[in-house]
């Protein structure tokens, strides 16, 4: 997707790393700590909050620590998010499981009190199934992963329309009753489920950089799209490579960020350049997922 050209700002009035896509939509992502970053933030600023914070697996991007040390960290950058979070506004924090000497513990169902003792309401649980993984030995290999969506109000944004995905039956009617011989769906496809298919980003992916656990960015546009509108603000507190902030940047939304890895934040800036150069290579939002049987 073509973008306009990058160009340098000089607005002071959210922070002093900032860039924009004349006129917008801008970014500002640092390496900083996310406490730190998002505490520089305004009030009730943010439309989406979407991000997968570390497992505490052990991975080359995160100090294992014991569990509770975990969800006390995890509780406080949350409670941030609350804070940032518009009334009409949406947090989608996607993760996996923390896995102990053979065990597993779904961080959705450890994590889920964190947000619900502010008063969140979960919205959907969406569970995102993926082919490629680990191969496990003792237990049946995982395939999925999940996303909290929860929203701060019942009033919210919600637009169902960008994101529906082809109907089964396109061109079904009603064959009886005052609608008779009109299509029976809508036109613009169906609202999609809440089991997403959608390919896990491993060496062979289009959108492969050196991060190990890296977010596709048709995954998080599905969110973008249907959670906020042209120029809101989408916050990643957990970047990486800035997936978010692609998702974000491609459909006029401005992207905020932040990683402690400064290498991933880099990655993350020269795929915001070239996505404004038109170079940017993604997997389309709803592209099928190969079948080499069909």
């Amino acid at each position: 997707m073509t973008m306009r050209p990058l160009v340098k700002t000089d607005s002071g009035n959210i922070g002093d790393n900032i860039v924009e896509l004349k006129p917008y939509p801008k970014y500002n992502i640092k390496t900083q700590d996310n406490l730190k970053y998002m505490r520089g933030l305004p009030d009730e600023s943010i439309q989406l909050i979407v991000t997968s914070p570390p497992y505490n697996i052990g991975k080359e991007y995160e100090k294992r620590t014991s569990l509770q040390v975990y969800v006390e960290a995890q509780a406080a950058c949350i409670a941030e998010a609350v804070r940032l979070l518009k009334p009409n506004g949406s947090i989608c924090w996607q993760v996996g499981n923390h896995v102990n000497d053979g065990e597993i513990f779904p961080l959705d169902i450890i994590l889920y009190d964190l947000f619900k003792v502010h008063g969140l309401k979960l919205r959907n649980r969406v569970v995102w199934q993926f082919g490629h993984g680990l191969h496990c030995q003792k237990r049946f290999s995982g395939r999925h992963e999940t996303i909290l969506w929860f929203t701060k109000s019942e009033e919210y944004v919600f637009n169902l329309d960008p994101v529906r995905v082809p109907s089964k039956y396109p061109n079904k009617k009603h064959f009886k009753g005052p609608k008779k011989g009109e299509l029976s769906g809508n036109p613009l496809g169906k609202n999609p489920e809440d089991v997403w298919d959608i390919p896990n980003v491993k060496s062979n992916h289009v959108e492969k950089t050196s991060h190990p656990c890296q977010f596709p960015v048709g995954l998080i546009e599905r969110l973008v799209l249907s959670l906020t509108n042209e120029w809101d603000d989408v916050l990643d507190p957990y970047l990486g490579v800035g997936s978010s902030a692609i998702a974000a940047l491609m459909h006029n939304r401005n992207a905020y960020g932040c990683d402690l890895e400064k290498a991933y934040v880099d990655i993350a800036r020269e795929r915001i350049k070239s996505l404004a150069k038109g170079h940017l290579r993604t997997r389309p939002m709803n592209k099928p997922v190969f079948n080499p049987k069909a």
